[in-house]
């Protein structure tokens, strides 16, 4: 007996510009052309992108507050058989961008996944930092709440590893003032609107780059690459300090403070102990 099942269509994850509209593969505009459907973060943004290369391919609208719900009508397109790009309004989509919610499931269903290369803002801001370090650790976008932002960035306080974040241009200047706050006055730069008409790379200290950012004209999209800080950093000092910090800005215990912090620092539980019992009154 045949089966009669269609053959399951191929997802393609896209990259498209961050910027300069001829930053796109000539694959990723051979797929956008030949697939069924594509799966856009906002339509009416992409149509600017395939009127410009002539592309007609049908659009449906994929953003973050209906991808659950969006991504079940794609999965179920796909599995009839239809072939979908996935794009998102700049660089690759599921990085810090919608796309992995439907890409997760499509893998867990056993249905064709494609990633294509292509542009990625983090990539394009790292390798103009000259950080010749093995490895980065990307972060993207903190949370927009101050206290949630600091209890993110105090985990990062000794990572060996250069940071690199994503940041609006209307929080550019509380961001910073926390980056500072919390790691400490380090080497960084900041790429403004890359590949764009009006890009801007600075490099500065973070009190540098906050006092800029305090001249109130922060356009763009903004990636923030911190240096990783020096051993001076971690000082019995430093431990009291993220302890008062834990203290007053998150919900932990004292035990799981001393407990995150040893493991984080690298010190022994009970002296890290010792010093919250001290201070956590």
């Amino acid at each position: 007996m045949n089966d009669a099942r269609p053959h399951p269509g191929t997802l393609y994850i896209v990259p498209t510009p961050i910027g300069n509209l001829e930053d796109i593969t000539l694959r990723a505009l051979r797929v956008l052309k030949e697939v069924h459907l594509i799966a856009a973060e906002d339509t009416r943004h992409s149509r600017n992108l395939l009127n410009h290369f002539g592309i007609a391919t049908p659009l449906i609208s994929y953003y973050r507050e209906k991808e659950a719900e969006r991504g079940e009508e794609l999965l179920a397109r796909l599995a009839e058989g239809e072939n979908i790009a996935l794009i998102s309004d700049a660089g690759t989509p599921g990085i810090s961008d919608p796309g992995a919610v439907v890409v997760r499931e499509a893998r867990r269903r056993g249905l064709p996944v494609v990633p294509l290369p292509g542009a990625c803002a983090a990539t394009t801001a790292m390798s103009a930092a000259g950080i010749a370090d093995d490895g980065f650790l990307f972060i993207g976008f903190l949370p927009a709440k101050g206290n949630r932002r600091r209890q993110k960035l105090a985990t990062l306080v000794n990572s060996p590893f250069p940071l690199v974040f994503y940041e609006a241009p209307h929080r550019l200047e509380d961001f910073l003032a926390d980056l500072l706050a919390v790691l400490g006055d380090r080497h960084a730069l900041w790429a403004r609107e890359l590949t764009k008409t009006f890009e801007e790379l600075h490099e500065d200290s973070l009190s540098g780059l906050l006092d800029k950012s305090r001249l109130g004209k922060n356009r763009g999209e903004f990636v923030i690459v911190v240096h990783p800080g020096g051993e001076e950093e971690v000082k019995p000092e430093t431990v009291e300090e993220l302890i008062v910090w834990y203290r007053d800005n998150s919900e932990l215990s004292l035990k799981d403070v001393s407990r995150k912090l040893a493991a984080d620092l690298g010190l022994s539980r009970s002296q890290v102990y010792q010093k919250a019992l001290q201070l956590w009154r």
